[in-house]
């Protein structure tokens, strides 16, 4: 685990002379990428939610493509389309922005439901299927989704479904005066994505993501995690509660995060610091809960108080 350790550091560290004074935000990211899930990133425009996504890719010499989305666009758009070769007289698959390593879904809301439908089976499954026949996708594949919470003039609500797909969301917020400073300073006369380096390769990443999946989680802490998770389910104020997948994103992301602190083992810390940015998303809270300003995180810190945290148990 040293050695994930070391090498999460290095890649993170070189992110970070990109994006400044986002620690948080890098971690999460790294976290996602190591389990092989999806990053959404929830934010107002201009706090480098586009710059995050091109920064790991130009860090692990990844394949990247971004797909604005926009209400006209179509599900063609994102997957490819058939067409018609007339030398050869047949049809060939012409890819879709989709078929990348890293993918930039930036402000996914402002789709129809139509076009973010067409995300699912890449997201899930890691694959497309156009006209009878299924495609595979890139490994490493992560789609980076953003969507602005404050504007919603001309945007569509992301399904339940969708979002769930979402390892993780994470906000990338404002950077204190002092380091906003040091980022003018940084782009007076170039950007510091220009300068930047790859430091491991997409090999590398893949065998970091078979390594985090050995990392022991004991019986206690599966009964923790689940017992969070069901909590949710019978809260008095959510309307829905997270799935199975959401049990599956603590649990795999708790692995990451030990493995990157040089632990072959999870602790309850693990669990406790990822249930917010694993759950939230999935929750439905209660329209009577709503009207109360009772938001999907104070159900969470609530229900994190309420459940006892197993003993650590020496193996």
């Amino acid at each position: 685990m040293q050695n994930i350790q070391s090498v999460t550091d290095k890649l993170c560290e070189n992110v970070e002379k990109v994006i400044v004074g986002k620690h948080d935000a890098v971690q999460k990211t790294m976290l996602a990428l190591l389990v092989q899930g999806h990053v959404l990133i929830e934010d107002v425009p201009g706090v480098g939610k586009t710059i995050l996504a091109r920064t790991f890719a130009r860090s692990i010499g990844c394949s990247f493509k971004r797909i604005q989305f926009t209400p006209d666009m179509l599900p063609s758009d994102v997957t490819g389309v058939s067409v018609f070769n007339q030398k050869e007289r047949e049809f060939e698959f012409r890819e879709g922005p989709i078929f990348a390593e890293i993918v930039l879904a930036d402000e996914i809301n402002r789709a129809t439901p139509k076009t973010q439908s067409a995300l699912l089976e890449a997201m899930e499954e890691r694959q497309v299927t156009v006209d009878g026949t299924t495609y595979k996708m890139a490994n490493p594949f992560l789609v980076m989704a953003t969507q602005n919470p404050i504007e919603y003039e001309g945007t569509f609500p992301l399904p339940e479904a969708q979002l769930d797909r979402f390892v993780l969301r994470i906000q990338l917020g404002y950077v204190p005066p002092a380091q906003e400073v040091a980022i003018l300073n940084a782009q007076q006369f170039h950007h510091p994505i220009d300068d930047l380096q790859q430091v491991i390769s997409q090999a590398e990443l893949v065998q970091l993501q078979e390594a985090v999946k050995a990392v022991y989680v004991d019986d206690s802490i599966k009964e923790y995690i689940v017992a969070i998770v069901s909590a949710t389910r019978d809260h008095p104020n959510v309307y829905l509660g997270a799935s199975p997948r959401g049990s599956l994103a603590i649990f795999k992301t708790a692995q990451a995060r030990a493995a990157m602190d040089g632990r072959d083992f999870v602790i309850p810390d693990d669990v406790k610091a990822l249930a917010e940015p694993a759950l939230a998303h999935r929750l439905i809270i209660s329209p009577a809960a709503r009207m109360k300003n009772v938001n999907a995180e104070d159900v969470i810190a609530e229900i994190l108080h309420a459940i006892p945290v197993p003993s650590q148990k020496v193996r």
